[in-house]
């Protein structure tokens, strides 16, 4: 069976979709699959998927003349494919109508009462119910079972994926501290970070803060702060996902990059203040998620809107603020322990 698969974005989203490929794959499926150009590294290195076709929307929205070309010449490029089953694993129009675009094969998507955006299923032929309360992967598991035409399986999930090459090579005993995030949010305070680099240090190990897109500054001033740190060199995604296949382990807040360690089996935390950790918490016999138990959280929100927010310092908010660096280390340090011992 040869499928076209839509899942485009975040790369959270994405490292989330790699156990339902897994699963699929295992049973002799291939995919085809569309993603945002930015995350064409870690899509083609899933087990299963023969092809990677970049959309770049993201970009387009900033270029609208070319953009526009580029679109109409990927939605012909589509239209000439054909596939036995098109499956929307967004749940978005936008992902909807490029579903539409594909000229054969079943479109197969989440029902109204699943989809992220409820009228995104009239793009489909047929409808899967999935209830929005399970994690993440489960709800992707249950989908790409039920569409592709098998039972859904009960073991853990599995995250078949190779490593990309990177030309950097990290510091012996690395650890990464994925300080990053789209979400105003989701930051940590910074002081947290530097407390966490010292006590990476402390215990033998070289704390290594990735970057992208204007995070350069923040991983500077831990560094000056802790001087035995590591700010990595300007690198692309390929680049960053390789960096973390050899480190020692990872302490982030919710981001795809620490989602993506924890796929690679590394030992894991994740620190959650806004989004769910139940609904969206890194898995794994190495993984743990933290999260601050306060009433609002989470809240799934952008913008904090509790009076005190303001008072928090370095801009975080109260929950994220909530969560300890000691605890958060003691986590990591702690898993570390029995990632070396066995």
């Amino acid at each position: 069976m040869k499928v076209l698969l839509v899942k485009m974005s975040s790369m959270g989203d994405i490292v989330h979709s790699l156990p339902a490929v897994d699963d699929a794959a295992r049973r002799g499926v291939r995919f085809d699959w569309v993603v945002e150009e930015e995350y064409r590294p870690l899509a083609s290195h899933a087990e299963g998927v023969e092809e990677v076709l970049p959309v770049a929307f993201r970009r387009w929205r900033h270029a609208p003349a070319t953009g526009m070309k580029e679109l109409l010449a990927f939605r012909r490029r589509l239209r000439e494919r054909r596939y036995d089953v098109v499956l929307d694993a967004q749940g978005l129009i936008k992902s909807a109508a490029v579903a539409c675009w594909a000229g054969f094969g079943e479109r197969v998507g989440f029902d109204a009462s699943s989809a992220r955006e409820r009228l995104a299923s009239l793009g489909y032929q047929r409808r899967v119910r999935v209830p929005r309360n399970s994690h993440a992967i489960i709800r992707l598991r249950r989908l790409f079972a039920a569409a592709l035409g098998y039972e859904q399986p009960d073991t853990e999930p599995t995250f078949r994926l190779g490593l990309p090459r990177s030309d950097v090579s990290p510091p012996d005993n690395a650890v990464l501290l994925a300080h990053g995030t789209t979400w105003k949010t989701k930051l940590w305070p910074e002081d947290y970070w530097t407390d966490v680099a010292r006590r990476a240090v402390e215990a033998g190990y070289t704390p290594v803060l990735p970057w992208l897109d204007g995070e350069r500054t923040r991983a500077e001033r831990i560094a000056t702060a802790v001087p035995e740190a590591w700010v990595c060199p300007p690198m692309d995604l390929s680049e960053v996902l390789g960096l973390v296949g050899r480190t020692r382990g990872v302490i982030g807040v919710d981001s795809g990059l620490v989602h993506f360690g924890a796929a690679l089996g590394r030992p894991t935390v994740m620190l959650f203040g806004p989004t769910d950790h139940q609904l969206t918490g890194c898995r794994g016999p190495h993984a743990r998620n933290l999260s601050a138990s306060l009433a609002c959280s989470p809240c799934r929100s952008r913008a904090c809107r509790r009076p005190d927010a303001a008072r928090v310092a370095n801009g975080a908010t109260p929950c994220l603020a909530a969560v300890a660096p000691g605890n958060a280390w003691a986590a990591l340090a702690e898993m570390m322990g029995r990632d070396a011992s066995g």
